[in-house]
């Protein structure tokens, strides 16, 4: 597959985990021949692109974020040459693989952890790691698993001296002063983008340096040290992709495009909790409060969003009171929530109501930048909080009403987590097999409305303005690019809204259609009126030449 500059403005991505997949051997645990035996599935859901998260040797602590040796495979998923088969077997259905690149921390398993402790003080070795006497160093550092860590120093016995971790205490932080965890670094990418993988997501990339008086996160060091890597990549590997992971206000989140030579593409973590923030509100607001702080980027830069993933919705990037908002109105249950978020997938969060689930994902599909669908929330899949940490958003894929869910012919208490049993998400009436053969499931939709957007380059490449409608229930945007003109518009609330909206298009044609259902919609005076249904959205733009013709002097459709 040619390794194009800028194509992930068009790509659709798909999140997975080997582990959650299929499983082909009886393990009980899902491996890469499972994953490539779906390419066909992922292909016709009409995704373009496949996150694949860590596949790594690990203790498997932290879902494989835990790595413990950067240059191999877990055995248990398959071999480096099941890898180079999934890359070539995707890259055969015009699918690109990205894949993750944790760089932050390794596992304390790592053999460079355990050679820091045997490595005499001041070596290289042992300064592969952070390393202090004095655990009030870096005093007034946010703790960001505050649910399970009581400091970001921990105590090892071996040396007698504490080691810094950002997130579990299992998970030590490289030293990236050390000019040799560098080197490894560089190494590491080689590596993989040798083997044909098209970018790399870029785990935890604010907390690369530590610095006295500082928050350690957003230093200039860090800066510095990703425009030496990015140069490093379009040198010798033109055309890959780094996509920051990087929780902060957008004007923080920003700055790791750099002057477009940092990172190609960066989440935007704050929209995704306003999104649901303005659902439940019925209320534009917090879409567009964000939205308006969100600077711009450089051209060649691409914001990656997205309504979950394998983690908790995090809630860190909203104020106190719209966290206890979002809590009692989202996850009444204390158990649901973990790290100032609520461990939930998308269907539970939205009581599995399918009009709030298409709304969700409508906006999820014409919002400003490239948009990331997680594994199972296609099929509208649900979740155990009685798990623990974030696995119950981690469970196998659901393919049919058989054992396992169709994820694994093993017994099911060797599955390395259960399948979803609960009576409303349990997995007979859940799964991909049921969805198929029923013309309106989820599944169909969500296929539907990603090939639409596949039509028009508008949604991935185009502007965004807001454009003003008379409720404030009702939020409206313009999606432009070149001849197309999209207006996006949605009802957040649960009731009938009637509402009149200005174009504000010099020029724009008299009628619009809907891609959705053909409905058309006439204006009148720069403005349009029309009636929207509860949680019902529209994306209208001029109807298609061929099928328009002037009637005394008003356009009206072909087909009329």
């Amino acid at each position: 597959m040619e390794r194009t500059s800028g194509w992930f403005k068009d790509a659709i991505i798909y999140q997975v985990h080997v582990k959650t997949y299929r499983d082909t051997n009886g393990d009980g645990i899902g491996d890469f021949s499972g994953l490539i035996s779906k390419l066909d599935y992922i292909r016709d859901l009409g995704v373009n692109t496949i996150w694949v998260m860590p596949f790594y040797p690990s203790p498997l602590r932290d879902d494989g974020y835990d790595i413990a040796d950067y240059m191999r495979i877990n055995p248990t998923f398959g071999k480096v040459e099941d890898l180079q088969t999934l890359i070539r077997e995707a890259h055969a259905r015009d699918l690109r693989v990205i894949t993750e690149l944790v760089i932050n921390h390794t596992s304390d398993q790592h053999p460079w952890f355990a050679r820091a402790k045997k490595a005499p003080a001041g070596s290289s070795h042992r300064d592969f790691y952070v390393w202090t006497d004095n655990p009030e160093q870096y005093q007034g550092v946010r703790i960001i698993f505050r649910d399970f860590e009581p400091s970001n120093w921990s105590f090892d016995e071996e040396t007698g001296l504490y080691y810094w971790h950002r997130f579990f205490n299992h998970q030590p932080d490289l030293n990236f002063d050390n000019p040799e965890v560098q080197a490894e670094i560089f190494a590491i990418m080689d590596y993989w983008a040798s083997m044909g993988v098209d970018g790399f997501r870029l785990d935890a990339i604010p907390y690369l340096y530590e610095r006295e008086g500082t928050s350690c996160e957003n230093l200039p060091e860090t800066h510095a040290f990703l425009k030496k890597l990015r140069s490093y990549l379009d040198e010798k590997h033109p055309g890959l992709l780094f996509l920051a992971e990087a929780n902060m206000w957008p004007e923080d989140s920003a700055a790791y495009f750099g002057e477009g030579d940092e990172c190609h593409m960066n989440y935007h973590f704050p929209l995704m909790p306003r999104l649901y923030l303005a659902l439940k509100k019925a209320d534009r607001g917090p879409i567009e409060y964000i939205l308006n702080r969100t600077p711009q980027i450089p051209a060649t830069c691409q914001w990656a969003i997205f309504l979950r993933c394998h983690d908790e919705l995090t809630l860190e990037m909203v104020t106190d009171e719209d966290r206890q908002f979002m809590w009692e109105n989202y996850s009444p249950e204390p158990r649901a929530r973990i790290n100032l978020g609520i461990r939930k997938r998308l269907s539970t969060l939205m009581d599995n109501d399918l009009r709030r689930i298409k709304l969700m994902n409508a906006l999820l599909f014409s919002m400003p930048g490239t948009p990331l669908v997680y594994y199972g929330d296609e099929i509208g899949m649900g979740d155990n909080i009685w798990l623990n940490d974030r696995d119950g958003v981690r469970t196998p894929m659901q393919w049919n009403a058989g054992l396992n869910a169709g994820f694994s012919e093993a017994d099911p208490s060797a599955l390395y987590l259960p399948v979803i049993a609960d009576e409303e998400f349990h997995f007979t009436k859940i799964n991909v097999e049921a969805a198929e053969e029923d013309p309106y499931s989820l599944l169909h939709w969500m296929r539907r409305i990603i090939s639409i957007r596949k039509q028009y380059a508008a949604f991935g490449r185009g502007d965004f303005n807001f454009a003003e409608a008379d409720h404030p229930s009702v939020l409206s945007y313009w999606r432009s690019y070149g001849v197309e003109n999209i207006l996006v518009v949605v009802n957040l609330s649960q009731v009938l809204q009637s509402t009149a909206i200005d174009l504000n298009k010099p020029g724009f044609q008299a009628v619009l259609e809907d891609l959705f259902s053909g409905r058309r919609i006439h204006a009148e005076n720069g403005q349009i009126k029309t009636e929207l249904h509860p949680f019902e959205f529209l994306w209208l733009t001029e109807p298609r030449p061929e099928l328009a013709v002037l009637v005394e002097d008003k356009l009206v459709l072909g087909l009329d």
